[in-house]
Order: C-alpha cells, then sequence, then structure tokens
C-alpha cells in the first residue's frame, strides 16, 4: 500500500524532485518519540514535557496548597502534619517523572542531533551549489573576454581592409578618371 502523505518517508523517496527541501531529512524520519507512536507513546512523551510547563508547577503548588491548608485547619485528618502521605504521592510522582522526562530528553537529542546533521548537509549542498554556479560564471566571463578579444581583433582587420578598400578606390578613381579626360 502507498502511502498518500506526501511528506512520507517513501513518497520523498520517490520524489522525482532531488533538490526536495526535505531530502536531507528523509534518513532521519525513523526517529519516532521515543516511547513509540501509539496512543500511549504520544500521550506518555506529551506528560513528560507537561512537567517542566509554568501551568504544572502552578497547578502542583496550588493542590500541595490546599492539601496542606486542609489537614491543618482540621477541615479533614486524611494527612495530618508531617504529611507523610504527601511525602509519598511526590516520591511517586518523581519515581515516574524522572525516566519519563529522561527519555523524552535523550529522544529529543537524538532528533535534534539528527537534524542538526541533515542542516549541516543541507549547508555543504548549498555551498557545493554556490561554488559550481562561480566556476561557471568565471567560466563564462573567460569566453566573454576571449569573445571580446576576437571582436576587437575583427573590428580591426575591419579598418584596415576598409582603408584598404579606400584607398584602392581611390586609386581606381584616380586611374580612371584622369585617363578618360
Amino acid at each position: 500500500m502507498v502511502s498518500s502523505d506526501p511528506l512520507s518517508p517513501a513518497a520523498l523517496k520517490r520524489s522525482a524532485n532531488p533538490l526536495h527541501h526535505l531530502r536531507f531529512h528523509v534518513p532521519h524520519f525513523h526517529l519516532t518519540p521515543v516511547f513509540g507512536d501509539g496512543w500511549f507513546g504520544t500521550k506518555a512523551e506529551a506528560f513528560a514535557r507537561f512537567f517542566g510547563t509554568p501551568t504544572f508547577l502552578v497547578g502542583q503548588t496550588m493542590i500541595v496548597a490546599v492539601w496542606i491548608a486542609v489537614n491543618v485547619a482540621g477541615w479533614t485528618k486524611f494527612d495530618v502534619y508531617p504529611f507523610i502521605l504527601l511525602n509519598l504521592a511526590f516520591s511517586l510522582q518523581a519515581a515516574y517523572a524522572a525516566p519519563l522526562i529522561l527519555l523524552a530528553q535523550t529522544r529529543q537529542a537524538d532528533r535534534d542531533k539528527a537534524l542538526a546533521d541533515a542542516d549541516a548537509q543541507h549547508r555543504e549542498a548549498l555551498a557545493n551549489a554556490s561554488l559550481e554556479r562561480q566556476e561557471v560564471a568565471a567560466r563564462q566571463s573567460e569566453q566573454l573576454l576571449e569573445l571580446l578579444r576576437q571582436n576587437t581583433e575583427l573590428t580591426r582587420l575591419t579598418q584596415e581592409l576598409t582603408a584598404q578598400i579606400q584607398m584602392l578606390t581611390s586609386e581606381i578613381h584616380s586611374r580612371t578618371c584622369t585617363g578618360a579626360h
């Protein structure tokens, strides 16, 4: 089955245009999210990325503040001071968050490195294309200079021949016109 997505790796490899702007990125398309491409993988990586956001930090701070306020005020006694259950919740969160964050960072570093390599290849290809254009321009300049030299030589020869024709015409005119009178 052929993919209908024009940016799929298979479609880009089949592309008739070898100058496609993603041609250096195609070899790195296998770098999918660290948790896989499925629903769980997508949600796990999104969750790992969510840990460092201001939304998460503010939300967690509010939950902890409410937790402590409810227990200190005496509205409930499910986790009295020294808040052992809260500490256990933080430990559990850290036990799951740390590996998720590290895995997400590792995978992102792999993607960043692969994309940096692809960008470096792209810059190298641009530099090579620029050098080729400069070489073509230099050859064309040399050809133009040679054509200009040839044109100058032809102009000089044309002037010499014109001068000779004028001289011969004057000589013929002087011989034919003076002898006829």
